[in-house]
């Protein structure tokens, strides 16, 4: 073999692999969150389980990603464990498929349409049709279904390359030699595991053994070793994505790896063992693409029909190596924003949503403990908010990083929209929180300097305590539900705060004037009102930001909401203002 034929055997595998990546990219940004909310809602049932892994194996072609995606569920707390591996199982199985595809290439040349079913005929139809409407089409979507066909015919090529490369390798004795070796069962595992540990996926190592095969030297003997090692393999790049995971994600991954190793482990048994006491009358006849892939899925299918049943005792099992500890709020709050989702940035998005209203349930508690302490004061709700503010304040730092690694990759103006608007909320829950602990900072004051408000002040503070309640629970409300209509109801109200700043203001400073409370009473009074003024502002910043995102042209201009609403005043504005004044504003004039 000249160096010339290396470099060029190089560049197939380097084209297959990158049409095979290609191809997988293009068809999980088509899938996009769906895939998300499919895995949670479906995964009750655990046929269910192993059907939909392997379904959506098939369609994304890549066992890793499913598993991985599987995982990340487990560790963001969306996914229990034991829905997590029956949808293991089933990619395990659904990553056989892509095998079946490349068997295209044993297709008979009998007839023309026989011949154009080969990948060495559509291959190139598929790169030109695919390449036509990429330079063409300027929609995202269509431009991803280009994408679909131009990676298929990429890994054809690059299949046929290989193929073409290695065939004069057919009478080399050396090279028959090297096939030889693998004969030995625990050798031929062992070089299975790394190259497709190397080529961080089954489909892709399974492909180049395919074309390998088309050189007449590989035997069933040397080849069912190699596909076992395989599906060993394939668990390095889930164990490598597993990295800084929680302890039930380490779980489900461990469970993958144990599922491979029974199943090699049975398959040597079975297959050796019977090869020894009665004989396979194929073993030493060469092997196709069709064998390959047979054996490749009969493998995975085997092996999920006997570990099925034991699903309960594999997760008892991993108990035992995983050992349980406490996680910390921090930990549970950013267990979705794990680098595991970062190669699917729809549902990476999903998961800094869910952080998101963590953040919001959060600061709902934060000003619940604050406006408690007033009344009295405890060291341990105390404690607790600080936990809850170190928790916002780590979840802003962390998001923004995760938001910039997505922003980084090729993704849709939808996603790029929501990944802005994302941006701003995290920054503005925070920043409620922060005013959150500066209510907590005032109410601790009120404890060390006995001071307390008049019976008018509590009065008042009481009914601001309601309408800025009202703006938060509003606000998270609105985000989870992704409302505009209760979106929109949140200015108002943030304008009938300011009102109140203004008016309870008035009235407090009145009242220092008359003696009827003290200077201390009337400054922290003050700094209470303003601290519930800048949570209504942010609360109003987040709803403008959804409302821009939820917009139907995503041309909404927030600026221009806020001067328009206070400009032209609409009647279901001016109803609302009146509501609410009504309704926090009116009792304490």
């Amino acid at each position: 073999m000249t160096v010339m034929s290396v470099i060029t055997l190089c560049g197939g595998i380097g084209l297959f692999l990158y049409g095979m990546k290609l191809l997988s990219a293009s068809l999980e940004r088509i899938a996009g969150a769906g895939l998300e909310r499919t895995l949670e809602k479906l995964t009750s049932n655990r046929l269910k389980g192993v059907l939909l892994g392997a379904v959506v194996t098939a369609a994304i072609q890549s066992s890793a990603a499913t598993a991985i995606m599987a995982v990340g569920f487990v560790n963001a707390g969306i996914m229990k464990l034991v829905q997590a591996v029956p949808v293991i199982l089933g990619a395990n199985i659904g990553t056989t498929i892509t095998g079946q595809i490349l068997r295209l290439g044993d297709i008979s040349d009998d007839n023309l349409f026989l011949m154009l079913l080969k990948p060495s005929s559509f291959a190139p139809l598929c790169i030109t049709i695919g390449a036509a409407i990429l330079l063409v089409s300027k929609k995202k979507r269509t431009k991803d279904f280009a994408s679909i066909l131009i990676g298929f015919g990429i890994l054809f090529v690059g299949m046929t390359t290989m193929e073409t490369t290695l065939a004069p390798l057919k009478d080399s004795p050396k090279f028959q030699q090297i096939f030889f070796l693998f004969k030995n069962p625990f050798l031929g595992v062992l070089v299975g595991a790394l190259v497709t540990a190397i080529l961080q996926s089954s489909s892709a190592s399974v492909g180049v053994l395919q074309a390998v095969s088309s050189t007449g030297t590989v035997t069933f003997s040397m080849a069912a070793p190699i596909i076992m090692g395989q599906n060993i393999g394939k668990c390095v790049t889930v164990l490598i994505a597993s990295i800084g995971t929680s302890k039930k994600a380490k779980r489900a991954v461990y469970i993958d790896l144990i599922v491979n190793l029974l199943g090699a482990a049975f398959f040597l048994v079975a297959v050796y063992g019977y090869q020894a006491l009665v004989g396979f009358p194929f073993w030493d006849d060469v092997v196709n693409r069709g064998n390959i892939a047979d054996f490749h899925s009969l493998f995975n299918i085997v092996t999920c029909i006997l570990v099925f049943p034991f699903t309960n005792q594999l997760i008892k099992f991993s108990r035992h190596l995983v050992k349980n500890g406490e996680a910390s709020k921090i930990e549970e709050g950013l267990a979705g924003l794990n680098d595991i989702f970062l190669n699917t940035p729809a549902v990476a998005l999903e998961q800094c949503k869910k952080a998101i209203l963590s953040m919001g349930e959060t600061v709902q508690e934060n000003f619940e403990i604050a406006v408690d302490l007033f009344r009295k004061y405890d060291d341990k709700k105390v404690q607790k908010l600080e936990e809850n503010e170190r928790f916002l304040d780590r979840t802003e730092s962390v998001m923004v990083d995760f938001l910039l690694k997505i922003t980084a990759k090729d993704i849709s103006t939808t996603d790029s929209r929501l990944a802005t608007e994302i941006m701003h909320s995290v920054s503005d829950f925070e920043k409620i929180g922060d005013y959150c602990g500066s209510l907590a900072h005032e109410a601790e004051l009120h404890h060390e300097q006995n001071v307390t408000f008049s019976a008018d002040g509590l009065r008042e503070f009481s009914y601001a305590v309601e309408a800025v309640r009202a703006i938060i629970g509003m606000t998270v409300q609105a985000y989870q539900e992704e409302n505009p209509v209760i979106a929109a109801r949140v200015e108002p109200l943030e304008q009938t705060v300011d009102l109140m700043e203004e008016t309870l203001k008035s009235k407090h400073i009145e009242r220092l004037q008359s003696g009827a409370c003290s200077t201390k009473s009337g400054i922290s009074f003050v700094e209470v009102l303003n601290d519930m003024d800048r949570i209504a502002s942010h609360c109003a910043n987040i709803a403008l930001h959804l409302t821009q995102r939820l917009s139907a042209n995503g041309s909404f201009d927030a600026h221009a909401h806020v001067r328009d609403a206070n400009e032209e005043l609409s009647d279901e504005y001016k109803a609302l203002c009146h509501y609410y004044e009504s309704k926090y504003l009116e009792p304490v004039r």
